[in-house]
């Protein structure tokens, strides 16, 4: 997307002896607009664990290059194996990471040593472009439901889009999925106007997806995580869309937590409740996402600590609970697929279900 007047993806190769890649620093977002270059399988490991990228769709990415230099200081079966199994454990949700890797395995292991790291550039290539068309589908698609929404409401009205989480470009190569369709519709000359969900611990709403949108010149209001029913019940939501990081075979969802509550506030008030996703977020092996979608757990000082900016520029961390008081900070949780309008994929539209995926789908 455009950041400053220039065109932006959120990982690209960059031109030297070790062909490295660059990524943004999403860290240091809204405050800070920083680039980072990772030139070993380890820096990407890092990457990914700390979250400096993150988003299932980019994980799977920055994995993709990071089997590409483990491939290129070792190009043995023994490396691209180690490789696959460390990379693999960096995130435990997200099932782009597996599915990258996948992809990136197949490629490499039938070839010989000496033909395996030109192969694997090219293919985590084709897996960003590829990443970058799919969610530009996707935006088409949810489009479309947006447009069916406007013509519903009174002459002049505008469209307002609840969301969770960042499920924008910084969420993928580009585009995003749940804020592609909001770019599009903005840039159809939609009146769109979108709730952000703060989406504590980690607040990649209020710091991510605003900062986007404020890029973007989307109008949008930040809200605390608890707002949402409060603004369904009022009427003040038209629907609500989010990503996710798994989705099982019969259209579970698991996505950012909270994004639960926001579903039965939906199905409350009577407001559609979209889910936008790659097909590679498709976890074609399970059905029952609350029993086996493995949820991430991470660190208590994400819930015990906030980090911004203060008065005079500089940045600062600040404890926001008692000394002594534990914390638990589960990172996703899961929405049943009856909660769930409709999933909306770059190959189109489908009920949350088994039917309804194996139709689109074909499996």
């Amino acid at each position: 997307m455009n950041y400053q007047g220039k065109r932006w993806r959120t990982i690209w190769r960059n031109d030297d002896a070790k062909g490295s890649i660059g990524v943004i620093d999403q860290r240091l977002l809204p405050h800070e607009f920083k680039t980072l270059t990772l030139s070993t399988m380890e820096e990407c490991a890092e990457a990914i664990r700390h979250m400096t990228v993150r988003g299932a769709p980019l994980i799977g990415a920055t994995a993709a290059y990071g089997i590409c230099f483990a491939l290129r200081d070792d190009p043995s079966d023994a490396a691209l194996a180690s490789a696959y199994q460390i990379l693999h454990k960096t995130r435990p949700t997200a099932i782009n990471l597996k599915w990258a890797l996948d992809k990136m395995q197949a490629a490499v292991a039938p070839l010989p040593p000496a033909k395996r790291l030109e192969a694997a550039y090219a293919r985590a290539a084709e897996l960003c472009d590829e990443d970058v068309a799919v969610n530009e589908a996707i935006g088409r698609n949810g489009l479309s439901i947006f447009r069916e929404i406007l013509e519903k409401k009174p002459a002049g009205s505008k469209l307002n889009v609840l969301t969770h989480c960042n499920a924008g470009w910084l969420a993928c190569v580009d585009w995003g999925t749940a804020l592609a369709p909001i770019f599009m519709a903005h840039d159809a000359g939609l009146p769109v106007h979108v709730w952000v969900d703060e989406t504590r611990p980690r607040n990649q709403g209020a710091s991510l997806t605003a900062w986007e949108l404020n890029q973007h010149g989307v109008p949008h209001t930040v809200v605390v995580d608890n707002a949402g029913g409060h603004l369904m019940q009022h009427g003040l939501v038209d629907l609500c869309i989010v990503g996710t990081d798994r989705t099982t075979a019969h259209g579970d969802v698991c996505n950012k937590i909270g994004t639960y509550l926001k579903a039965l506030a939906a199905r409350d008030n009577g407001v559609p409740f979209y889910v936008a996703l790659p097909s590679s977020t498709i976890d074609w092996t399970i059905n029952d996402g609350l029993k086996e979608i493995p949820i991430e757990e991470r660190s208590a000082s994400e819930v015990t600590h906030l980090r911004g900016k203060m008065a005079d520029g500089t940045f600062a961390e600040i404890q926001v609970t008692p000394d002594g008081s534990p914390a638990s900070n589960y990172g996703f949780d899961v929405t049943p697929a009856r909660l769930v309008t409709a999933l909306v994929t770059e190959k189109g539209t489908c009920a949350a279900s088994e039917a309804g995926l194996k139709k689109l789908f074909g499996r």
